[in-house]
């Protein structure tokens, strides 16, 4: 049985409401699941004793500026066990741009979602530490938003004099 296959048949047992499904961009495997199910979602990849999704190697986040969902939060993890690299992603509105920390499943979690929420605003429920990485906390914008001038906004942040 093919990953994704094992996959999807694992994921309509343990998290039937999840809305899993697969699409296929330019060979990478992307697994669409529902936002309200990412925590459950995450569990079973990491901890199911077939898939072992032991290593996030990364969440960051996309702004598609016109779409009625504006944001996607987007996954990427990998198994040692089936030497494979899954790329998940949720759909994030933009009147909530909320969505649930995953954590609590892989610690390094932590400081992505900490970058995403800084670069795109994107909010992180139940995080242990939600708060900006690179930019002042004082600092109202998110960077990595398509409305973000490419040459900053004059006089929204301090810097110092030569």
């Amino acid at each position: 049985m093919e990953i994704k296959e094992k996959i999807l048949e694992i994921l309509s047992k343990e998290v039937p409401d999840s809305g899993a499904a697969f699409a296929e961009f330019r060979g990478d495997s992307i697994l669409h699941v529902k936002k309200e199910h990412i925590v459950r979602v995450c569990h079973q990849l990491k901890y199911n004793e077939e898939l072992r999704f032991q290593l996030c190697e990364d969440i960051t986040a996309i702004d598609w500026a016109t779409r009625k969902n504006r944001f996607s939060v987007v996954y990427h993890i990998f198994s040692l066990l089936l030497s494979s690299r899954l790329c998940i992603m949720a759909v994030v509105d933009e009147s909530e741009c909320r969505i649930d920390s995953v954590s609590s499943v892989w610690k390094t979690a932590n400081w992505h979602e900490r970058e995403v929420f800084d670069m795109y605003g994107v909010s992180f429920n139940n995080h242990p530490d939600l708060r900006r990485m690179y930019m002042p906390e004082e600092f109202e914008y998110h960077p990595l938003r398509k409305e973000f001038p490419l040459l900053g906004i004059p006089g929204s942040l301090f810097l110092p004099k030569k």
